[in-house]
């Protein structure tokens, strides 16, 4: 059952309340089980402030309690306040926002700037990719599975083109998020048993991935390869009418 802690506390600095918040996101990425965080203001009282921290179950929220930045970033809100924080435990509903944050880090930061380094802090290890248009030595009847195929997979693309993605919509509800995006990149090594040809391709697509424990654990793909491999030459130009 979803779990969330609402903190209620009073302080004269709510530039640095933010300012911790925004700590916390970044340190804890990857390795957070929350999954949507907000500071509100009370309209009727300037110095009282609501830290809203959303978990999928209370046992993920005593995971991301354990963490060292989780602790450290608490005893500088309890120093900001004039009186020590009270907490409040709800059951609610969700709202997915730090997973549509998380599923861009994908296209912004992984395909887009090579930052494989970070495969291991967005996607579970025993990811599953489900791809109708799929081809490959990693892929396997449609379905990329795993964490090595992923990041073979990502090379692939990268090491024929340099890949520019454009996030152009997202849309959340549950544990999922959808992803509409563009793409576009120079055809500057070989691909699919093409030579570089130089030049410059461009696809559109939708992603869909599913977390679990703020990791993408499965994701289905659906793209215009036939688009792509048009430009590639690998299948002739449509015919004009």
């Amino acid at each position: 059952m979803t779990f969330m802690q609402i903190i209620d506390c009073k302080t004269e600095r709510p530039d640095d309340l933010n300012r911790l918040m925004d700590t916390w996101v970044e340190q804890t990425a990857g390795r957070r089980t929350a999954t949507h965080t907000l500071i509100g203001r009370d309209r009727d009282d300037a110095g009282h402030y609501l830290e809203i921290v959303e978990f999928p179950s209370y046992e993920q929220a005593m995971r991301n309690s354990q963490l060292p930045e989780t602790s450290r970033i608490f005893d500088e809100i309890v120093a900001l306040c004039g009186e020590p924080p009270t907490f409040t435990n709800l059951d609610v509903i969700r709202d997915e926002q730090l997973n549509k944050m998380n599923a861009r880090v994908f296209f912004d930061q992984i395909a887009s700037e090579g930052r494989l380094d970070l495969l291991p802090d967005l996607f579970a290890a025993d990811y599953v990719g489900h791809d109708p248009a799929g081809e490959g030595e990693t892929v396997d009847e449609g379905e990329t599975i795993g964490l090595d195929a992923l990041r073979t997979q990502v090379e692939g693309y990268r090491r024929g083109f340099d890949c520019r993605f454009d996030v152009q919509a997202q849309v959340a509800e549950g544990d999922e998020v959808a992803t509409r995006w563009s793409w576009a990149g120079m055809h500057h090594g070989e691909f699919r048993g093409v030579a570089a040809t130089g030049r410059e391709c461009t696809m559109t697509g939708i992603a869909i991935f599913r977390f679990e424990d703020g990791k993408v654990r499965e994701a289905w793909w659906n793209w215009d390869n036939l688009h792509l491999y048009r430009q590639l030459g690998l299948v002739p130009q449509a015919a004009p009418r």
